[in-house]
């Protein structure tokens, strides 16, 4: 396949016109290397990688707590339908021998060229600070605890990538200094003091689940898990921009203070994305959704009904650079999670996940 004339997302950020190659579903440099030679005119078009959502819990009516390989897939064709081509489906706080189930339906999926393309799990609990549960159940959480979550890994086929923890329970150091190589730790769900923070980042935490959401607000003198992972140079942020979890002046803020590198968006999805408002749920909890809000019964939001793509463009919107807003979809999830040598950019060798879209992020066609 040939895909002429489009403006083409670089890698610094910039917009050229030029023709992508593609050969086995891989980026190609050259057209002798083209097998195929249908040719996609995508000229008027920008030309962006697909998305990369580290942080959903499903979507279409269907939830990947609900431990149902064929709902997996009805989230992966709805999420590629949106622009995300790579996922991450992300389980909640939930007894040991159901996430056990969960887990383990990430290795029925298969290839499935019709969805999304699982790149790991996002293990969002259970080892969480009570007092900033959110809509995970209380009576489900745990102590941070190594061979539980190398058990539940193990389940997955070892297709753990982010765990998120409070690093201010019992046990949070010691779980940090025992599986920080293994898998990317995030810090989230917690009360944590900067001094409590900081200490988790020193140990090799790098990574925060989404940033503002269920954590210590900043304050001037009580900065908190956010002043921390402003203070680390090495730790990505998540952020839920649906334009409900988060203000828009926050969020070109935190775009100012982290910069183009270290944020990560997320659409923090759950069941009723995609869905007409209605009842829904979410780790066991009824869930409300009136046009895109999520909530509990106690007005708990809890996670989103927007996907990422749209996320993206209403980062646009809010006055974000179009390429920062880019990145924070593409490039940066994808290094979170170390699979930027696969997707994440249109550079020769990597998958040919690609999207044509207007000038005003309008997506046309996922290729």
């Amino acid at each position: 396949m040939i895909i002429k004339n489009g403006e083409v997302f670089q890698e610094d950020g910039s917009f050229q016109i030029q023709d992508l190659y593609v050969e086995n579903h891989k980026i190609v440099a050259t057209e002798a290397e083209v097998t195929d030679k249908t040719v996609i005119d995508a000229k008027g078009l920008k030309v962006l990688p697909g998305l990369v959502d580290v942080h959903s819990h499903g979507a279409f009516g269907h939830d990947f707590s609900d431990a149902d390989p064929e709902g997996l897939k009805i989230i992966l064709k709805y999420e590629k339908s949106h622009g995300v081509t790579s996922y991450c489906p992300t389980s909640m706080t939930l007894p040991a021998e159901e996430l056990k189930e969960i887990f383990a339906t990430i290795k029925t999926v298969g290839d499935f060229p019709e969805g999304a393309t699982v790149r790991g799990i996002n293990m969002e609990g259970p080892f969480l600070d009570p007092k900033k549960k959110g809509a995970h159940v209380e009576g489900y959480i745990r102590k941070p605890d190594a061979e539980f979550f190398r058990e539940l890994n193990a389940y997955s086929g070892n297709m753990v990538k982010l765990v998120t923890l409070a690093p201010n329970v019992e046990g949070a150091m010691e779980f940090i200094d025992e599986v920080h190589n293994e898998v990317c730790i995030s810090l989230g769900h917690t009360g944590a003091d900067y001094e409590t923070a900081s200490e988790a980042m020193r140990r090799g935490a790098h990574h925060v689940t989404h940033l503002y959401n269920a954590m210590q607000p900043l304050a001037h003198r009580a900065p908190g898990l956010i002043g921390a992972a402003s203070d680390d140079e090495q730790c990505m942020v998540e952020m839920i921009c649906d334009g409900i979890h988060i203000h828009p002046s926050v969020i070109r803020g935190t775009f100012r203070m982290f910069g183009p590198e270290r944020i990560v968006l997320i659409s923090d999805s759950m069941m009723a994305t995609g869905m007409e408002n209605g009842t829904y749920q979410l780790g066991g909890q009824e869930v409300t959704m009136k046009d895109c809000k999520a909530t509990l019964k106690d007005g708990t939001i809890a996670g989103s009904a927007t996907n990422l793509y749209d996320c993206m463009r209403k980062v646009v919107s809010f006055g974000v650079p179009v390429e920062e807003a880019v990145f924070s979809a593409t490039r940066n999830p994808a290094k979170s999670i170390g699979i930027y040598d696969e997707v994440g950019s249109l550079s020769v060798g990597k998958k040919a996940d690609i999207l044509l879209v207007t000038d005003d992020l309008e997506l046309k066609k996922v290729l």
